[in-house]
C-alpha cells in the first residue's frame, strides 16, 4: 500500500454504536488480529447486506508524507480498549480514538533530527499492560523503544532513557551494519521477543532471535541462528561462520502459542542472498520455521525450507496457527507459506509434516566456489498457489517489441522452474523471490 501522508481507515458503519465498539470483542490487540496471526474478526455489524452502504466514518492525516512523494504506509494498527495505535510513514507513533479519529497523543523519536527514509517499512507495534503499568513497544531506525499507552511519554527506565540498542546483543561488533525490525514481536508474559531485519548483502549483521524483558529492556536470552561451536546446525556451516556469517533472520513475524508457551519463528537465508560461496552447507537455521521455548528459547523443533538458500527464499510471513481435521483426528498445526507458493504443514506439537514431503534432486552451480545442495524439499500438499514455470508461450504480448525481447533473454537464460541455480548465463528466478 503507498499512502502519501492521509492515513485512512474505514471503521464503521453510519449508525455503528460507539459504546459496541469499546467492548473486548472489537479489539485488534496485537499484529494481524491475535498470536495465531489468522487476521480473523468475529464482528458481524459489516455483512452480504449492508456492506454496500458503508461510509467514511472518519480520516485522519498523518501529514508527514515523503517530500519526493515515495511514502508507504504496510502497518497493521492495533485497537486496544478502543484506542488504535500505529505508526505514520517517517514512523512517528500516535494513538487515536478508534471511535472518532481523534488523536490523543502523537510520539515523534526523530524530533529535532533527520527523519528516517520514508519508504522503510514498519509494520506494527506491540502492547503489554500490567495492572496500570500499559506500554506501547516499537521499532525506530535501530533502537527498540517503551512509551506509555496513555499518554507517549517515553518509559525512562527501559534500556537508556527508553531506548535499546539492537546492535547489542549479537556477539560481535556490528555497530556499522544495518539490525533494524520491520515487523512487531511477540508478547509473552513480561518479554517482547523480536526479530530483526539486516542485509542481504555481506557483510551483515547475524539474525538473532531475542527475548526482551518489557519492563527494562535487558535481554532474556538469544537464539542463534548461525549456531556457534558446540550447538546443533554447526556443522551445517563451516567452521568459524559464526564470526562473520550474517543473515538467517526473522523480518516477516512470527507467531505465539501462549498456553503452550511456544513462538513459532520464520527465518530467511544467510547473506549473500544469491551467492553461498562462503557458507557452504544446508545452513541451518537459516529457511526455518522454528519452536522455540517462549520462555527461555530453547529449541524444541525446527523445519528447514530451502537448504543453502540461494534464491532468496525467505519465510515472509508469521506461520498461521491453525487446527485441522487430518485422518480423522483434530490436529493442532502450523501452516507456513512460501516465496516459492508452497504451503508446509506441520505438526504444531513435533513439527512432522502432516502430507509427505519430498526431498527432489536439482541442479547444481556452475559458478566458482559454489556449491548447491542436491535436493529441496517440495510439499505434495496442499498444491502449490501460484503457478511453478515461466514458459515461452507465457511470454508477453503487449507489442511485438516486448514479445521479441523478452523471448530472447528468457531463451539465452537458464529458466526450468524452482531451484535452479545462479549462472553465468543468467537465470529466471520463478516465482519471483
Amino acid at each position: 500500500m503507498r499512502l502519501t501522508g492521509i492515513f485512512t481507515l474505514i471503521l464503521l458503519l453510519a449508525f455503528a454504536d460507539r459504546a459496541a465498539a469499546q467492548t473486548a470483542d472489537l479489539d485488534w490487540p496485537s499484529y494481524q488480529g491475535g498470536p495465531d496471526s489468522n487476521q480473523y474478526s468475529r464482528l458481524d455489524q459489516i455483512n452480504r447486506e449492508n456492506v454496500a452502504r458503508l461510509e467514511v466514518a472518519w480520516v485522519y492525516s498523518t501529514g508527514d508524507k515523503s517530500p519526493t512523494d515515495r511514502s508507504q504506509l504496510q502497518c497493521n494498527p492495533i485497537i486496544v480498549d478502543g484506542v488504535l495505535y500505529s505508526y505514520s510513514p517517517l514512523q512517528k507513533v500516535f494513538a487515536l480514538d478508534a471511535a472518532t479519529g481523534e488523536e490523543l497523543w502523537l510520539h515523534a523519536p526523530y524530533e529535532g533530527r533527520p527523519p528516517p527514509n520514508a519508504t522503510s517499512v514498519k509494520r506494527g507495534v506491540s502492547f503489554w499492560e500490567d495492572g496500570g503499568d500499559r506500554r506501547i513497544l516499537f521499532t525506530a531506525l535501530s533502537t527498540l523503544r517503551a512509551i506509555n499507552a496513555d499518554t507517549g511519554a517515553p518509559i525512562e527506565s527501559f534500556g537508556e532513557n527508553g531506548a535499546v540498542d539492537l546492535h547489542d546483543g549479537l556477539g560481535r561488533d556490528v555497530k556499522k551494519l544495518a539490525v533494524r525490525s520491520s515487523s512487531p514481536g511477540r508478547i509473552y508474559k513480561n518479554l517482547l521477543i523480536l526479530g530483526t531485519r539486516v542485509s542481504e548483502r555481506n557483510p551483515a549483521a547475524p539474525g538473532y532471535i531475542r527475548a526482551y524483558d518489557v519492563r527494562t529492556g535487558a535481554i532474556r536470552w538469544t537464539f542463534h541462528t548461525i549456531p556457534q561451536p558446540g550447538e546443533l546446525g554447526a556443522d551445517t556451516w563451516p567452521a568459524d561462520a559464526w564470526k562473520s556469517a550474517g543473515g538467517a533472520n526473522s523480518w516477516g513475524g512470527m507467531s505465539l502459542d501462549p498456553r503452550r508457551g511456544v513462538v513459532y519463528v520464520p527465518t530467511g537465508s544467510a547473506s549473500d542472498d544469491f551467492y553461498g560461496g562462503g557458507r557452504i552447507g544446508a545452513n541451518l537455521f537459516a529457511n526455518c520455521i522454528l519452536a522455540l521455548d517462549a520462555a527461555t528459547g530453547e529449541r524444541l523443533w525446527h523445519y528447514q525450507t530451502v537448504h543453502h538458500d540461494l534464491w532468496d527464499r525467505d519465510l515472509p510471513a508469521p506461520p498461521n496457527l491453525v487446527t485441522v481435521r487430518h485422518h480423522g483426528r483434530t490436529i493442532k498445526a502450523v501452516a507456513q507459506i512460501t516465496k516459492s507458493a508452497h504451503v508446509f504443514l506441520l505438526n504444531r506439537k513435533t513439527g512432522k509434516p502432516l502430507f509427505p514431503v519430498e526431498e527432489r534432486p536439482f541442479p547444481a552451480s556452475d559458478l566458482i566456489g559454489e556449491e548447491t545442495w542436491p535436493t529441496q524439499p517440495i510439499p505434495t500438499k496442499p498444491p502449490p498457489f501460484s503457478r511453478q514455470n515461466f514458459t515461452e508461450d507465457e511470454v508477453t504480448d503487449i507489442s511485438p517489441e516486448s514479445h521479441a525481447h523478452v523471448l530472447e533473454r528468457l531463451r539465452a537464460a537458464r529458466s526450468a522452474g524452482q531451484f535452479i541455480p545462479p549462472s553465468t548465463e543468467g537465470t529466471i528466478i520463478f516465482p519471483g523471490f
